[in-house]
């Protein structure tokens, strides 16, 4: 919880010194005149500019660029933020996104972000007035900070393309690790494998959201829907990661720790900012997920002391760069955590086949057991000891002697040929072993096949003659007396 707190502190302060850095304005009355805007009123702006809802006129004073220190670099006014808007420096208009209007009726969303450039001729000694026409009826939810960006920068300005080639190359990793876990679940049906590819998958939406700004100058009323989509992700993200760490290192605690995270990481949609919501989203499912991690630690799990290390790393450049938190931490520890993962799963899977192989070979000499094939590997189940065996899909489920059941990977109809004479297909979904039948029960207009345990088995009209024909019939050579 302290790192919690201090990550928080940082988040703060790092807001508040970046609105100690933003331009003075003045909120003041205003209409556009035949010359230009035609301000009264003007009072200063205690805290920061906020159009959301209504109309606003606002001003401010600029220095010119210092010519004499040899700064001819061209000039450009750079906002960003839920609005529409339309700009004038000295009386002379740069330009509009959308139009600003007093009702939502009259005004045209603009872009989320506008670029209008200055002209060397407009600029004038000394100081210089900046006037900005400002709406925003269409933004859809209300953010704690609707401008990001409201300034004069040098033209054009440094765009950060290291970090994006970045988030792109984790990106396509991590498209590529959903693709591959995807193969592994349709192929073996583990539940790890699932999760595996939807936190991969997850995690790869984020990062392509996340990069919507600088590649795509959309509309300012989508970018409520793409910071909540932000922070659905990375809230997604976290709850996956809690279930996944618990199930691998805390299964019998698993129930609970996800009930935990939803509550947990649910809770941070009622925080200010999306920003902050996002941040604590991924630092809460980290740190909720470091307890099973600790958990498997203790009891000597393998894997748990590497994850909970991978954990802590992640909590440490949460701490140490805040501000790259969502923008590529994030993406580089769902990468460098599932990439890993997917290439311990297809050792692990080949490990299983060549193990598949050897049983099979061991079975060939055992005609009295089933060789049964599943996610968790090869098992010779004594062919006496199975009491029915229900279809489901491409797999079955044998329901042994004792109340043990087991997951084989084959179809009813291929095991209908493997199995001895005394099992009888019963119904088109189950295959029963007459050697453990006590009785058949009319329920109604159907019937029930009783065994010695277990709930009784449906019998379809189409089998019952056939099933009283085997029941009437002696049992054959080598079948378990009932």
């Amino acid at each position: 919880m302290w790192r919690i707190l201090i990550l928080t502190v940082l988040l703060t302060g790092l807001a508040t010194l970046a609105r100690a850095q933003d331009t003075a304005w003045q909120a003041c009355h205003g209409a556009l005149g035949p010359s230009g805007p035609v301000l009264s009123d003007c009072r200063p702006v205690q805290d920061l500019v906020d159009p959301q809802g209504r109309e606003l006129w606002v001003r401010s004073t600029i220095d010119a660029p210092n010519l004499a220190l040899g700064d001819t670099r061209p000039r450009a006014l750079y906002l960003a933020g839920v609005a529409s808007s339309e700009a004038w420096l000295n009386g002379q208009r740069l330009g509009a996104n959308g139009r600003p209007g007093a009702t939502a009726r009259d005004e045209v969303p603009g872009r989320y972000q506008a670029i209008f450039p200055i002209r060397e001729t407009t600029w004038r000694t000394g100081e210089n007035v900046l006037v900005l026409h400002l709406s925003s009826f269409h933004g859809g939810l209300r953010f704690a900070r609707p401008m990001s960006a409201m300034g004069v920068w040098p033209h054009p300005f440094p765009q950060r393309t290291a970090l994006l080639a970045v988030t792109f190359v984790a990106s396509g990793a991590l498209l590529a690790a959903a693709f591959g876990f995807g193969v592994i679940h349709a192929l073996r049906r583990t539940g790890s494998s699932l999760m595996l590819a939807a936190m991969a998958g997850v995690a790869a939406v984020q990062a392509i959201v996340e990069s919507l700004r600088p590649l795509f100058d959309y509309p300012y009323p989508l970018h409520a829907w793409r910071m909540s989509a932000i922070w659905l992700l990375a809230a997604a993200f976290a709850v996956l990661l809690v279930s996944y760490v618990s199930t691998r290192f805390l299964p019998r605690a698993r129930a609970l720790m996800i009930g935990l995270a939803l509550g947990v990481v649910g809770a941070t949609a009622l925080l200010p900012g999306f920003d902050i919501k996002t941040a604590w989203a991924l630092i809460l499912g980290v740190a909720l997920a470091a307890l099973p991690a600790a958990a498997g630690v203790r009891g000597k799990r393998s894997g748990a002391r590497l994850t909970l290390a991978y954990l802590a790393l992640f909590l440490a450049l949460a701490l140490g760069f805040p501000e790259w938190l969502a923008d590529l931490s994030f993406f580089l520890l769902a990468a460098g955590l599932v990439l890993p993962l997917l290439v311990v799963e297809l050792v692990r899977l080949g490990r299983d086949d060549r193990g598949r192989e050897a049983a099979l070979t061991r079975a060939a000499s055992r005609p009295d057991r089933l060789t049964v094939a599943s996610a968790r590997g090869v098992e010779l189940a004594p062919i006496a000891e199975i009491l029915a065996v229900v279809g489901a899909d491409d797999y079955v489920e044998l329901r042994m002697v004792g109340g043990r059941s087991l997951l084989h990977a084959a179809r009813l109809d291929g095991l209908s040929t493997q199995l001895p004479g005394n099992f009888l297909r019963i119904h088109r979904s189950v295959i029963a072993n007459l050697a453990h039948v006590q009785r058949l029960e009319r329920d109604g207009d159907r019937w029930r096949l009783h065994l010695s345990e277990g709930a009784p088995l449906p019998v379809s009209r189409s089998r019952q003659p056939a099933l009283r024909e085997a029941l009437d019939a002696p049992p054959p050579v080598g079948t378990v007396s009932r």
